[in-house]
């Protein structure tokens, strides 16, 4: 049933099938893009960021940075394509908060739609986005030198799993915004898990040259085991051992974050 909060009560209207929520979350992943669409600063400067990594990378640290085998901007992009999508899925707990306080969230609680649309509309716009940023970070990768080494299927599948990766965050962030409420806390907040997670990570740089005790965190985190499987496929190398880690890291996050989402939304 859909179920519509409004102020004399919870009123039950008519009965929530698949092609309703379907077509629900549909409505709400388009109006998401639109804003996305409407609003090209975020755009722009969504674009821009990762350009900016790859470059600063690729030409000032690149020269001091030694990778075991390869040239370094083949290590680099696989970190660069993890990196974009997690950083992209950021915009979601901002989004979201700026809804919360607008009132536009009690808006849609009012009309006869599937609650799952809400959170299910803003996860896949953002998958949408990072579809189109990741391929802008293949064509700047090939302009600074970066090629696929794998076969078509290990290329693609590694591009679908930095997108299912960026995907599943989508997810965390969701909640991050539903907690804070505030679009500026969101911003700050929804960032403080990322640097942490990408920066000590075999993203950049290998984990052996990182002092002992963060390798055992480095080693095992989310980002390193998906930033290797890729990194493995796009070469490629051997990627199962990698594989298997990032889908497992993916799907308990993901299992944890939407059921934590969806409790926060129903108690906003």
């Amino acid at each position: 049933m859909t179920v519509l909060d409004t102020p004399a009560g919870t009123v039950r209207t008519r009965p929530v099938t698949l092609r309703i929520a379907l077509v629900d979350i549909g409505g709400l992943t388009r109006r998401n893009l639109l804003r996305i669409v409407r609003t090209p600063p975020l755009l722009v400067f969504s674009s821009i960021q990762p350009v900016m990594f790859v470059l600063l990378f690729r030409y000032v640290f690149g020269g001091a940075i030694h990778v075991p085998t390869g040239e370094y901007v083949d290590y680099l992009m696989p970190g660069i394509f993890v990196q974009t999508a997690l950083f992209g899925g950021a915009s979601s707990a901002v989004g979201l908060a700026d809804d919360l306080q607008g009132g536009i969230i009690d808006r849609f609680r009012s009309l006869p739609m599937a609650r799952s649309a809400v959170l299910a509309g803003r996860t896949l716009a953002d998958l949408v986005r990072n579809l189109l940023v990741v391929f802008l970070m293949v064509a700047v990768g090939y302009l600074v030198g970066f090629r696929f080494h794998g076969t078509i299927g290990t290329d693609v599948g590694g591009l679908a799993l930095v997108l299912l990766f960026g995907y599943v965050f989508s997810w965390v962030f969701v909640s991050i915004g539903l907690w804070v409420g505030n679009p500026e806390t969101a911003q700050v907040a929804g960032f403080l898990p990322l640097f942490p997670l990408t920066f000590a990570s075999s993203a950049f740089v290998p984990v052996s040259s990182m002092p002992g005790w963060l390798q055992a965190f480095a080693n095992v985190q989310p980002v390193s085991v998906t930033v290797d499987a890729v990194r493995a496929m796009l070469e490629g190398a051997t990627f199962g051992h990698w594989l298997w880690q990032s889908l497992a890291w993916a799907a308990g996050i993901l299992i944890v974050f939407s059921i934590l989402a969806v409790r926060r939304y129903r108690k906003v």
